[in-house]
């Protein structure tokens, strides 16, 4: 279990280390439009993120068993 969860990790660092290794003026423009969200637009954001990402787990999981 700890095994999966350093690997989650390791992989959402190197996504982010990538993103701003490569594209760092496209980081800086998203970060400013998500500044200029509201509080809740940026939670429906984030909720929308999470749920994304909970559908890509399960269907990983799914595919892998």
């Amino acid at each position: 279990m700890i095994a999966y969860l350093l690997l989650a990790l390791g992989l959402v660092l190197i996504v982010e280390g990538l993103a701003w290794a490569l594209a760092p003026s496209f980081i800086e423009r998203a970060l400013a439009l998500l500044a200029a969200l509201s509080a809740d637009q940026r939670r429906q954001v984030g909720f929308l993120a999470a749920a994304l990402g909970g559908v890509f787990v399960w269907a990983a999981i799914t595919l892998a068993s």
